[in-house]
């Protein structure tokens, strides 16, 4: 990033922020040019005694019984990746990595650069790729998450190596990482889920006989305790920032000044930490239990952070108040009612696949085990999806104890969450595959920045038997590739309408957006929905987009119709399939193959020009996206043309589920 460029970026980042938050941030920079006389650099001796450390015995109390009877497939596939990790083999974020025996804790593996481990944290640009290579590859691998598998395999099996090897990592990370030196000291959010990794560590390897020398009885892990809590306590993610990054800091205090609690400043650090996070968890989601980032995946991610804290502080001794255990399970209760018949959720928003503990062996989609945990701590509901239970919901129900039902559970299965602006469309049938529509008709995302947002007002998504038809390409990437990067949160790679060329919320960043566009739901059933969206009144005439959604479920179709108010300014609809789709466009319908067979066609507006596309790279076009870092080629249609006055444009969705497709005008 030129320096141009990063001026201008702070220039945009800081009209998104309040007089206050701008003040606030004014004396944290201040304070951190002070904190610099405190950073340890790398191979420099400590000495003397750890700060603020308690006299007396230190013992880590919250341990685990025998290891319990989880299904034996879990448990292999488990110990299966502990063996790789052994050999150094791993995936993260899209790339296969072959030096987690011995990973160098600084370098890239996509760029092939490597940050100076000796800066001050708080010098370093992580958004710089020159600086730092694709910051999230580093940062990943520090979160230290492969180590808690490992000993997860440790605890399942009582195999000395896989002990040895955790003790050994953690050993380098420590030394390679003092006090404020280095890349992975400038962000909260790394060093709460890092914490929140030591203490399930230090869990799972409690019957391992060197398991005091390498905690309570280390000065070089203590150290790291005391800096990492320190740390936490002073900075808070606060005003525009204040989305998952900042519950991510507050669960990792609190789980670590429970679970550790051996400082003089322990006990208040236990109650700021535990009255942030639920400040934090009631700020960040609606009252319908959906997170206001509206970016599912991040959903997930913050449900599993406030679960792990909250069942710390509970096998403390020192449990959370009730109304966090509600939220915590009104959570639960949405991420039951938005999957489809697969179990898997929407791809609202973006991704990076975002894990706190890996106590079971990593899927993409990690809700079924997330609704697993959420049936342990608080009991499934009669609507809710049948799941397995995996380590997690047995360790983490384990934790928290007996269920704690809440009161005021929905007794339905929720289709509606109208203050998240989401509507879930669905066919009931027994006998065929679902049909499963999300319509997005709400907020462009959280707070001033909406950091996780795309540009996706009035956009659906279709599945058939949990299978994407009309898909929302998903994320691929952060940092390093601002051109893929900008398409993946564009209005162009959505399901929906674009007018004049332009996006319906204008970026001002890969994480801000300065404009947002606002949608409203004007009507909704179980079948139908109609909203739409101002993004476009901006334009100079003033345009806009209305959408209607029917789920037909005796005809087996959905039929979209778009209402577009633009005066002759030229427009487009897209449509983006699944990867396992195939597409065949001929004039104005496309037929839609899956597994070789046919599964269904779909009629398109003819007042507009129908082009195919697949794997384009200029312009960017025909991508879906499984997980951050990894794309593949899929088919989109795009319709050109301009709005007129008859502006009503009706595309048609019709699946056969094994009657023959007839074709022409008896389609």
């Amino acid at each position: 990033m030129s320096y141009l460029s990063r001026y201008s970026w702070y220039v945009r980042r800081m009209s998104r922020m309040s007089p206050n938050e701008i003040g606030w941030r004014v004396r944290e920079q201040a304070l951190r040019r002070v904190w610099a006389r405190r950073q340890v650099l790398p191979g420099s001796p400590v000495s003397g005694p750890v700060p603020g450390l308690l006299p007396g015995e230190r013992r880590f109390t919250a341990v685990l019984p025998a290891p319990p009877t989880v299904p034996p497939d879990a448990r292999a596939a488990l110990v299966a990746d502990a063996d790789r990790i052994l050999k150094g083999e791993w995936e993260t974020l899209g790339i296969t990595r072959t030096d987690l025996d011995a990973p160098d804790w600084f370098r890239d593996p996509v760029t092939g650069r490597r940050s100076d481990p000796s800066r001050y944290a708080f010098a370093i640009n992580h958004r710089s790729e020159d600086q730092v290579g694709n910051v999230k590859q580093i940062w990943e691998v520090s979160r230290l998450q492969h180590l808690t598998l490992v000993a997860c395999a440790y605890y399942l099996t009582g195999t000395e190596m896989y002990a040895s090897f955790v003790s050994s990592q953690l050993d380098a990370w420590w030394r390679a990482n003092p006090f404020l030196s280095g890349i992975n000291w400038t962000s909260g959010i790394e060093l709460g889920i890092r914490l929140i990794n030591f203490v399930w560590i230090r869990r799972l390897l409690s019957s391992w006989a060197g398991v005091a020398d390498l905690f309570e009885d280390n000065d070089l892990f203590l150290r790291q305790l005391r800096w990492h809590s320190e740390y936490l306590a002073t900075f808070e993610s606060r005003g525009s920032s204040a989305n998952n990054h900042v519950i991510a800091e507050a669960a990792g205090l609190l789980a670590g000044s429970c679970a550790f609690p051996w400082f003089a400043e322990s006990p208040r650090w236990r109650r700021d930490s535990a009255d942030r996070l639920a400040r934090s968890l009631a700020a960040n989601t609606f009252g319908s239990g959906i997170n206001r980032e509206l970016a599912t995946d991040y959903h997930g991610f913050v449900f599993e952070l406030g679960i792990v804290a909250v069942t710390e502080a509970a096998a403390s001794g020192q449990p959370v108040g009730d109304e966090t255990w509600r939220l915590l399970c009104s959570m639960a209760d949405c991420m039951a009612a938005l999957v489809d018949s697969a179990g898997r959720p929407p791809r609202q928003g973006d991704s990076d696949e975002g894990r706190v503990v890996l106590l079971d062996a990593p899927a993409h989609n990690r809700w079924p085990e997330l609704l697993s945990v959420g049936s342990a701590v608080f009991g499934p509901l009669d609507w809710w999806p049948g799941t397995e239970p995996g380590l997690s919901s047995v360790l983490l129900g384990g934790i928290a104890g007996p269920t704690r039902p809440a009161s005021g559970r929905p007794d339905r299965r929720p289709a509606c969450f109208p203050d998240a602006g989401i509507r879930i469309l669905r066919t009931e049938s027994s006998e065929l595959p679902e049909i499963w529509v999300r319509c997005d008709g709400g907020p462009h995302g959280f707070g001033s920045i909406a950091a996780h947002a795309h540009a996706d007002a009035l956009s659906v998504e279709v599945r058939h038997g949990g299978v994407d038809i009309l898909a929302d390409p998903g994320t691929y990437c952060y940092h390093g590739e601002p051109e893929w990067r900008s398409y993946f949160r564009s209005t162009l790679a959505h399901n929906t309408a674009g007018i004049g060329g332009v996006d319906q919320s204008v970026s001002g960043g890969p994480f801000l957006w300065t404009r947002h566009a606002r949608s409203a739901e004007i009507e909704a059933s179980n079948k139908s929905w109609t909203a739409e969206h101002d993004g476009y009144k901006a334009l100079r005439p003033a345009a806009s987009h209305r959408r209607t959604v029917r789920v037909d479920e005796t005809s087996r179709a959905i039929e979209i119709t778009d209402f577009i108010e633009a005066k002759g300014r030229e427009f487009r609809l897209a449509f983006h399939f699944g990867p396992e789709i195939e597409v065949e466009l001929s004039g104005g319908y496309a037929v839609l193959t899956y597994s070789s067979d046919v599964i269904g066609w779909m009629d398109l507006p003819g007042q507009l020009t129908w082009t195919r596309h697949r794997g384009e790279i200029d312009p960017i076009l025909g991508w879906y996206s499984c997980g951050l870092g990894a794309k593949v080629s899929a088919y989109t249609l795009i319709g050109n043309g301009k709005a007129v006055p008859e502006n009503v444009f009706v595309s048609r969705l019709a699946f056969t589920d094994g009657k023959a497709l007839q074709t022409g005008v008896e389609r």
